[in-house]
């Protein structure tokens, strides 16, 4: 099913913002409720463009000359990424108060803060990612010269993980950026975008801001001559057509882990000011966190390597099989009510409240 057309019997079908009928009650004289203007569709673009910018921004306040991977300027970094960050939430509050919208989800559940349903938002979606990732998972396997076991004792060894907190690089890669990276611009982000355009564009949106703003490694890069400019530009337009993907896939996951919350009405009433926008479902955040670590390790399949390996007959069956069996459980391992939501609301074309 079409992530941006939700079909009848959708868990989380979702109202785009097309001409509203009359309201709930309205009698047959009754005038057609005006549609939401733009004032909140332009408010929630240019919160995005602005958490995109802060992001970005805070990464070269410092002005060091060192190289990215430097651990004084990871340490730094960590600092301002932190602070903005934290400072995200007020971008979504504020984009409320001067829009007039008003939702019945509490700020803390619609930027996927929530213990409802936490452990399969957790497990579900990191283990669909794996499902995916089962061509280089074996191939790791392959070419690894530990057993299974030898790998298991040093997961489960302490010292193991002290040595990867000690590491900043590490942190960086495997804890900072994806749990910032996924606050700013998914849990923020998506609350204000579903409202103006429904679940299936926004997905497609959220992740533009998310690709552009990874451009910023071209100006390190030319900075430090780490390659030629074409080369550099190349990279770049590959680095921003694969972070989109996995932005969307990320954004994907967390509506599709919410739903609406139990208690929590989600009828045509459920959105108290400018009448005719799609209620956002409170997601849940730790699921793309952990699917955006776990990418982080694995790093971009090496298709390349797989296609020269000495087990290629055996391997690149995996890689397909991978493939298949992530599109056929991506929607069944993603199904809202696994997760503590309710069927979501959306206003049928008369104006009274369709759940599905």
């Amino acid at each position: 099913m079409a992530l941006s057309q939700p079909a009848a019997g959708s868990s989380w079908a979702a109202a785009a913002p097309a001409r509203a009928g009359p309201g709930p009650g309205a009698g047959p004289g009754a005038a057609p409720t005006p549609a939401a203007g733009p004032g909140p569709c332009w408010a929630a673009v240019l919160a995005c463009l602005s958490l995109a910018c802060s992001y970005v921004g805070s990464l070269y306040v410092w002005g060091s000359p060192l190289p990215r991977d430097h651990p004084s300027v990871i340490k730094r970094r960590f600092t301002s990424v932190l602070v903005v960050s934290g400072l995200s939430p007020a971008f979504v509050w504020l984009w409320k108060e001067l829009t007039g919208v008003k939702l019945d989800t509490p700020l803390p559940a619609l930027l996927g803060l929530r213990l409802e349903g936490l452990v399969p938002a957790t497990l579900l979606p990191l283990l669909l990612t794996m499902i995916l990732f089962l061509g280089p998972l074996i191939q790791l396997s392959m070419d690894c010269p530990w057993r299974w076991l030898d790998g298991l004792r040093v997961a489960f060894d302490p010292r193991f993980w002290v040595l990867c907190l000690g590491d900043v690089r590490w942190l960086r890669n495997q804890v900072v950026a994806p749990l910032t990276e996924e606050l700013v611009f998914r849990a923020c982000m998506l609350p204000m975008l579903v409202p103006c355009t429904g679940p299936g564009p926004a997905v497609l949106a959220c992740p533009l801001f998310f690709g552009v703003a990874h451009f910023h490694h071209v100006i390190e890069q030319l900075r430090f001559r780490q390659g030629s400019v074409g080369s550099i530009f190349m990279s770049a337009a590959f680095q921003f057509s694969y972070t989109a993907v996995f932005g969307a896939y990320t954004a994907f996951l967390f509506l599709r882990t919410g739903g609406c919350p139990r208690g929590v009405q989600r009828a045509w009433g459920g959105l108290h000011g400018p009448v005719g926008l799609s209620v956002p479902p409170a997601g849940h955040l730790a699921g793309p966190v952990l699917c955006h670590s776990f990418c982080n390790s694995m790093g971009f399949p090496a298709v390349g390597a797989a296609l020269e390996h000495p087990r290629r007959r055996a391997l690149l069956p995996c890689y397909l099989l991978g493939v298949l069996l992530f599109l056929l459980l991506l929607h069944p391992l993603t199904e809202p009510t696994f997760f503590g939501g309710t069927p979501a609301c959306a206003p049928r074309p008369g104006g009274s409240p369709a759940c599905s």
